[in-house]
């Protein structure tokens, strides 16, 4: 049976010092990355394990497959495998350690073969039989591990809930969990096209696997954790009654796992499963609590005469038809274009009605329904920080026609995949990758979204095959425009990739070289000599031969040798080979400065002032060193050559270093909005530097960007990231549609006394 963790004050000689809370977001900040860092160095070694592991276990099937056609088959999983080993290792490592960004964001929600796994036996013809088995494999794997490590994992729930400030965390939310190395696996294997057998191998020697290194991790985490006081004095008893739920299954729970153990409730829409059943699920939702709240509040007068679809649809034609809209979109500016007032078209709709002379109808519920609905999702996207403002504007004028849409073909709100939503989809996300606030875009995209928008206007009537001819054409232009963006951002990426090898070589050959001079008192020329042109010719060998080569290895030594030759010899015995070494030490010199290509005179010069030191030397005799100053000023030279910006010395106050450090979890992908309204995304990272490399919406380079500026732009209010999301434009809208009317239809659930009340 489990045991319960309690925090407990037993013991009190044992017990460490709690930390205060809540923590900051620095402190928080700091912790992740140390249970970060603790985690990557065991999934390292332990994924190397695996894989021998595995690559044993398939030798073990080949020798016992029963035909040669399926030894053939496993023979090329394993050469495959093999070949991608060290992808294999970078995407499980990567994925894993992801979930601790995901936590930080509050986004981590993983429930691969937990949430989903109340599978009805009557069901099963209808799961794909590979994705069932690998369903129930993660789920006995977590399982097992779960059960086995439950004090641990209940230890670490407990702790990680103080760093999500108080909020619970399940296993699907512990970035240390099983199900996280489960998910890494499931998604790191889709790079070898791997199933059946084959697959279920890879599962097993991953469940003798996981154990261990779960063990080891946990360990560290925990141990880290409660060393720095984080609810330092839990500890264990055994359980009175029923054990905690998430180790029970209810009846008929295939997998063992409830979904409330994962933060999900059975009544509300689950984001785990897939989209389309996901936003049909918020569908229903948001209709069911939108009837609750207009039965509350008694919206719609019973028993009056209705208007009926097709006489909306007219009157809805008439205002989309609209010379001032159009005239509107067609000729004003993004700066001078003012958004369509949503709540302002009801009124417009009633007015248009009561034209006809039916004062006295109203709007049936369904209808009006109908009409909420497309209000709010367009009401969600003049609020979406995802969208430009000008971009929002622009589509705010596509509310009456989506709405006549509505009216028209009921599926508009049922199908995920309706050519209106798409294109609704399509043109929210063009906008927000290629357009500023202000209007001005790339690609001409601004012009193109304008264009779409005009034609609907002018020229959609009933017919939906009008739309899908726009979202064709609108989406062609989008492919060809994302294959140019996507090849300069590529190319803007592997430069900067390069220019950072580049430059890791410098800081190399720069510490190094000052690891050798270091605590020595040493003449400028010599200082200049090994600093700089002797340092680039190492770089250069770095670059091409590497640090285990003899080339290095001799570039090296001659800094050694030009160090031992201008130190003056007292010993007769020596000098002999003191000359010998120094014409040694000359030749290497012409040689190097030649492969640089360095000038000629000055590498004379530099010869001569060494020459002229040893000839020193040999008669014991030890030159002026540089003055301090001056050598302090060589080196700093040097490291600024190789890329070391020394700003040791600037200040930095608490709220810029706790900016700085949040910067640093931030994923590749995400997009800067800066003064003025210009969109810049974050295409690359350098670890050691801390520096951003910033393309625009083109995808060329734009800035190479301190972590240290970059905090001190969003502390100023001049930058700001944007949250974007991978979700497309519906399904963002109908999710704040559904927690909007969730809030509200609890903000009117009448109090209990009332009910009494009214119920006497």
């Amino acid at each position: 049976m489990s045991k319960l963790i309690r925090d407990t004050h037993e013991e009190p000689q044992q017990q460490m010092a709690p930390t205060l809370l809540p923590l900051s977001p620095s402190a928080i900040i700091t912790h992740l990355k140390t249970c970060q860092q603790l985690a990557r160095d065991h999934v390292d070694r332990a994924f190397d394990v695996f894989l021998k592991s595995l690559f044993d276990a398939y030798d073990i099937e080949i020798d016992k497959a029963l035909s040669n056609k399926d030894a053939t088959e496993l023979m090329g999983i394993q050469r495959a495998l093999r070949k991608k080993s060290s992808d294999l290792k970078h995407y499980f490592t990567g994925y894993y350690l992801e979930g601790f960004v995901k936590f930080s964001k509050k986004k981590l929600n993983t429930t691969i073969g937990s949430s989903n796994t109340s599978i009805n036996p009557e069901d099963l013809s209808i799961v794909e039989n590979d994705d069932l088995e690998e369903t129930i494999a993660i789920s006995s794997i977590t399982q097992r591990v779960d059960t086995y490590f439950a004090e641990p994992m209940w230890a670490l729930n407990q702790r990680f809930s103080i760093l999500n400030n108080g909020e619970p965390v399940t296993e699907s939310s512990n970035p240390v969990s099983a199900i996280q190395f489960c998910d890494a696996l499931r998604r790191s294997i889709k790079l070898i096209d791997i199933n059946g057998h084959a697959k279920a191998i890879v599962y097993k020697v991953f469940d003798l696997q996981l154990l261990n290194l779960f063990k080891l991790v946990s360990e560290d985490v925990n141990d880290y954790l409660q060393r720095q006081g984080i609810l330092p004095n839990l500890k264990f008893s055994l359980p009175k009654g029923s054990a905690p739920r998430s180790y029970l299954a209810e009846d008929g729970d295939t997998f063992g796992r409830r979904a409330e153990d994962y933060g999900i409730s059975r009544a509300e829409p689950n984001p785990e499963s897939a989209p389309e059943q996901y936003q049909t699920d918020l569908l229903a939702a948001i209709r069911g609590l939108h009837q609750q709240i207009q039965v509350r509040a008694s919206a719609t007068a019973a028993g009056g005469p209705v208007y009926d679809s097709e006489q909306l649809v007219t009157a809805l034609a008439s205002l989309q038809a609209s010379a001032q809209s159009i005239a509107q979109v067609t000729t004003a500016s993004p700066q001078d274009l003012v958004p369509v007032d949503i709540s302002d078209i009801v009124a417009q709709l009633k007015a248009q009605l009561a034209e006809s002379g039916e004062e006295e109808s109203d709007v049936k519920r369904a209808d009006m329904e109908t009409i909420d609905l497309v209000g709010l999702v367009f009401e969600y996207m003049l609020n979406d920080e995802n969208i430009p403002d000008s971009v929002k504007t622009l589509l705010s004028y596509l509310h009456t026609p989506f709405l006549k849409v509505a009216f028209i073909d009921p599926d508009f709100f049922e199908q995920t995949e309706h050519p209106a939503r798409v294109l609704l989809n399509s043109l929210a996300d063009a906008g927000a990758k290629w357009v500023g606030n202000d209007g001005t875009s790339q690609f001409d995209m601004y012009e193109q979204i304008k264009g779409v928008v005009n034609q609907v206007l002018k020229e959609f009537d009933n017919d939906i095959k009008f739309i899908t001819s726009l979202l064709f054409e609108f989406n062609s232009y989008v492919k060809k425009v994302s294959r140019k963006q996507e090849l300069t951002e590529k190319r803007a990426k592997e430069k900067a990739e390069g220019e950072n090898k580049l430059r890791e070589m410098k800081l190399k050959v720069n510490d190094e070289v000052r690891d050798l001079i270091r605590e020595k008192e040493l003449p400028s020329a010599v200082l200049l000599l090994l600093l700089q042109p002797w340092s680039d010719y190492l770089t250069f060998i770095l670059l091409r031969h590497g640090d285990k080569s003899e080339r290095w290895s001799e570039g090296v030594r001659v800094v050694e040798d030009v160090l031992w030759c201008i130190d003056h010899k007292v010993e007769e015995s020596k000098k002999p080979e003191q000359r010998e070494r120094m014409d040694n030490v000359v030749d290497a010199l012409r040689a190097g400065f030649d492969v640089i290509g360095f000038e000629i005179s000055k590498g004379d010069k530099l010869i001569e002032s060494f020459v002229s030191l040893c000839e020193l030397a040999q008669q014991s005799q030890s030159a002026e060193p540089a003055p301090e100053p001056m050598r302090n000023e060589l080196e700093r030279i040097a490291a600024e050559k190789a890329g070391q910006h020394l700003h040791d010395e600037e200040e930095v106050t608490p709220e810029e270093a706790q900016m700085v450090e949040s910067l640093k979890m931030i994923e590749f992908g995400t997009w800067f909005e800066f003064e003025g309204g210009k969109r810049l995304k974050v295409a690359w990272y350098n670890g050691r530097t801390s520096h951003y490399m910033l393309v625009d919406q083109m995808g060329k380079r734009v800035d190479m960007e301190s972590g240290l500026a970059l905090a001190r732009k969003m502390i100023a209010g001049t930058a700001k990231i944007i949250s974007g999301s991978s979700k497309p434009f519906f399904e963002r809208a109908l999710e704040n549609i559904y927690h909007k009317l969730n809030e509200k239809a609890e903000a009117i659930q009448p109090e209990p006394e009332t009910q009494n009340a009214n119920h006497a």
